[in-house]
């Protein structure tokens, strides 16, 4: 679990600072400081590092340069990429400007932490930071963890990461917080009514399942549903080689609902939580669903399949079913669902439809509070015809190339009958490109907004 260091009265002291303050905090140094750092040039902008000598030669004190405004308009966690060029020792921030950048410092520091090292070893982090006077320690390392988790379940590949060892993971976050998981298995999804799940998931030599955890007796009743596509090829409509090779991500719903479901766990919310997760692998067999094929849901609906490729959406039906059945006072999905979210909003965005007014508006503030990037879509009643076809209830995948992320959501949207507060996101689950606390990888994207919104989405 990523933590702070303990207090240490021998800790370097951090001076974080911007360049239109660093006159006035050199004004307050000694002549050695004053000297030391015009000599070797620091002005103050994002990312520099001046090492301050104490008169044995060590390090007594770190300048680091966090830019100016516009720096933090560009970008995040400015903190996490000065932690990574810090030399072994323990550090305490000592300025910092504004007192509100000291919870987005902190975290910044413990998610740059972060390394995959599940096959290659590698040299851990020697850097340390005492938590800051006034930031929630447990609070921030509880969010960490969970993140943590997210990463390490998106970067593992599906050799090592199928529907069982997806299951195995939930069971493990289960023991670790006294919570219990129910999974139904292989031919039994008919049996239990869901023959969506079944039907993606037939073809592989794993068998589909849906995982069903459960925690807490108390408070209002929370369920997160996540999209567990272990793998996907597409199916029949194969995909191509270079669509294919990040599909290990396609459980990356599920791999942020659990670590979503961490963070509420460790941090002991009061409410009932519920995490769904269909787990399947999209394959290709003899026995695989093909184009043209009309399923029937749990709902009952009947679902026209015009693309293989479209399957997330399918196991999601299922699940949504079977949640909103229970009538939560909030539901939110996460999935890895298309390819026209990330043309719309890019891959730091994590875009998310909902009719409810006061959910998205908590989600708004709560994402800029905590640096956790979302951002509403329409849930534009009008495209619900694209998703019509002549023959079925529904269309998994309408042709033509328009609004693709609106028609997945309005499709997903038709499974939720009971529940006024629903919230659907379709994540990337990806970081392309390094960045301060975010190395290339497996990435949780809307779930600190999301915990951060809880108490006021929920009346906590």
């Amino acid at each position: 679990m990523p933590t702070f260091a303990a207090p240490d009265a021998s800790a370097h002291p951090l001076h974080l600072l911007r360049p239109d303050r660093l006159d006035s905090w050199l004004s307050d140094q000694s002549t050695h400081v004053q000297r030391w750092v015009k000599a070797n040039g620091f002005t103050g902008r994002e990312g520099e590092v001046c090492l301050i000598p104490g008169t044995d030669g060590g390090v007594d004190a770190i300048a680091a340069g966090l830019g100016d405004t516009s720096a933090a308009a560009r970008g995040r966690f400015h903190l996490a990429s000065i932690a990574q060029k810090l030399p072994e020792g323990t550090y305490k921030i000592a300025s910092h400007g504004e007192a509100e950048d000291l919870q987005e410092h902190a975290l910044g520091w413990l998610l740059s932490r972060y390394k995959f090292n599940r096959y290659k070893s590698g040299e851990p982090h020697s850097a340390k930071l005492i938590c800051p006077d006034g930031v929630d320690a447990d609070r921030l390392s509880a969010i960490a963890a969970g993140e943590f988790l997210t990463r390490d379940l998106i970067n593992t590949p599906a050799n090592d990461m199928s529907p069982p060892q997806l299951e195995a993971a939930a069971r493990q976050l289960a023991q670790n917080h006294d919570a219990q998981v129910d999974v139904i298995t292989g031919e039994a999804l008919l049996e239990k009514g869901f023959p969506l799940v079944h039907a993606v998931g037939r073809a592989s030599a794993d068998a589909p399942r849906l995982i069903d955890l459960t925690w807490g007796t108390d408070g209002p009743a929370l369920t997160l549903v996540g999209k567990g596509v272990c793998f996907d090829t597409g199916g029949l409509n194969i995909k191509p080689a270079s669509s294919m090779g990040l599909m290990k991500k396609d459980m990356g719903g599920a791999a942020t609902v659990l670590g979503l479901a961490h963070m509420i766990m460790a941090l002991k919310l009061p409410v009932r939580l519920r995490v769904l997760v269909p787990a399947v692998e999209n394959s290709i067999s003899s026995n695989a669903f093909r184009p043209q094929d009309v399923l029937i849901s749990r709902a009952g609906k009947t679902v026209e399949i015009n693309n293989t490729d479209a399957e997330g959406r399918l196991v999601l039906a299922d699940a949504l079913t079977y949640a909103d059945e229970a009538k939560p006072d909030a539901l939110i999905c996460m999935a890895t669902l298309t390819g026209a979210a990330r043309v719309a909003v890019g891959p730091d965005l994590a875009p998310f439809y909902t009719d409810d007014d006061e959910l998205a508006q908590a989600l708004q503030h709560a994402a800029k509070a905590v640096r956790d990037p979302v951002w509403r879509m329409p849930f534009h009643t009008p495209y619900e015809t694209m998703i019509e076809p002549a023959v079925a209830d529904l269309d998994n995948a309408p042709g033509g190339g328009f609004a693709g992320s609106i028609t997945a959501a309005l499709f997903l949207r038709r499974f939720v009958e009971h529940t006024a507060k629903f919230a659907h996101f379709d994540i990337y689950g990806w970081q392309p490109n390094p960045l301060p606390a975010r190395p290339k990888g497996g990435l949780g994207q809307g779930a600190r907004a999301l915990l951060d919104a809880l108490p006021k989405v929920l009346n906590l």
